[in-house]
C-alpha cells in the first residue's frame, strides 16, 4: 500500500514539473545593451520573465507591449557639438555620424571597460566614493563599436523574425532591447551598465547609491520605468548615462527623460543635410 502511494506520488511530481516544460515560455527582453554578442535564439530563465512582468503589473504608467508595435522611424544622422557632446542624444529618430571616432580611456583602474576620456574620470571619481560607502560599481559595459552594436541588433531581429514577426515589426521590437548601430549611447561612449544587466538591480544597494549620489558626478538613469512610452526602450535600471554635473540634478528634478528635457530646452541635435 505505501508503495502505491509512493509511485503515484512519483507520477504526479513528473507530469507537474516535467510536462510543463514543454510550455512556451514569453520572450523576456534582456538588455537594450548586451556587452557580447548574443545568439539569435537565446531564451530568458523564468526568473528574468516572472521580474518583467512584476514590473509591468505594478505601474500605472504605459509598458512597451508587444501587441501595439510602432514602426520604427527613419533615422536623421546628426551633428555631433564637441562643446556639448556630453548632450548628444542618439536614439531610434537620430543617429551619430558612422564615422565617427570616440577618444576613449578605461573607465575605472584595473578594468578593460572604456568610456569617452572625458566621461572616465568622473566614472572613476563615483566608482571611488562609492567603494568607500562599501559600495562596488562594478563596470560591466561602457563603450561598444559600431559593428558590435550592429551585430547585436541584427540578431535581436533575427530572433523576433523567428518568432513569426514581420520584417518591420522585428525591428522595432529589436530596438526596444538593443538600439539599432549608431543609435546607442554605448557607441558614443556616454553610458555604463552598472553590474550587470538585471532587472532586479534596482533592489540592491548599489541602485540605491546611484539614485542618491549619481547626479553628483554628472550621470542619469537614462531608460526610466515611467517614461518607457516616450524612449522607446524597457526599463533598464543598470543602464546611467553621462549628461555632465551641471545638468543631471536639473534633468532629475525636472521629472522629464533626455528627450522631453533636450526639447523644453531647445538644445535637441541639429541632422546632417542630407540626414
Amino acid at each position: 500500500m505505501i508503495l502505491a502511494v509512493l509511485m503515484a506520488g512519483l507520477v504526479g511530481c513528473y507530469f507537474l514539473f516535467v510536462k510543463n516544460d514543454d510550455t512556451p515560455v514569453p520572450e523576456m527582453p534582456v538588455t537594450e545593451e548586451n556587452s557580447t554578442v548574443e545568439p539569435s535564439t537565446q531564451e530568458p530563465s523564468t526568473a528574468e520573465v516572472s521580474t518583467f512582468l512584476a514590473v509591468a503589473e505594478s505601474t500605472t504608467f504605459e509598458v512597451l507591449s508587444e501587441d501595439n508595435i510602432t514602426p520604427l522611424p527613419t533615422p536623421e544622422t546628426i551633428i555631433i557639438d564637441e562643446e556639448k557632446f556630453n548632450l548628444t542624444l542618439v536614439n531610434n529618430r537620430y543617429r551619430m555620424p558612422e564615422d565617427y571616432a570616440v577618444q576613449k580611456a578605461c573607465a575605472v583602474d584595473g578594468y578593460d571597460v572604456e568610456l569617452d576620456y572625458r566621461v572616465a574620470p568622473y566614472y572613476q571619481a563615483m566608482y571611488d566614493a562609492a567603494k568607500a560607502d562599501g559600495i562596488y560599481l562594478t563596470p560591466y559595459s561602457g563603450y561598444r563599436r559600431y559593428s558590435t552594436q550592429q551585430t547585436n541588433y541584427q540578431n535581436k531581429t533575427a530572433y523576433y523574425l523567428q518568432q513569426g514577426y514581420t520584417e518591420t515589426e522585428a525591428l522595432a521590437l529589436a530596438a526596444r532591447i538593443i538600439m539599432p548601430p549608431g543609435s546607442s549611447e554605448h557607441n558614443l561612449g556616454l553610458a555604463m551598465d552598472i553590474c550587470g544587466t538585471d532587472y532586479d538591480f534596482d533592489q540592491t544597494d548599489a541602485f540605491a547609491w546611484l539614485k542618491e549620489h549619481a547626479a553628483e558626478y554628472g550621470f542619469i538613469l537614462r531608460y526610466t520605468e515611467e517614461k518607457q512610452s516616450v524612449t522607446q526602450v524597457v526599463y533598464e535600471p543598470w543602464h546611467w548615462r553621462f549628461v555632465g554635473v551641471e545638468y543631471a540634478k536639473e534633468i532629475n528634478e525636472s521629472g522629464l527623460c533626455l528627450e522631453e528635457w533636450l526639447s523644453m530646452k531647445n538644445l535637441m541635435p541639429t541632422v546632417q543635410a542630407d540626414g
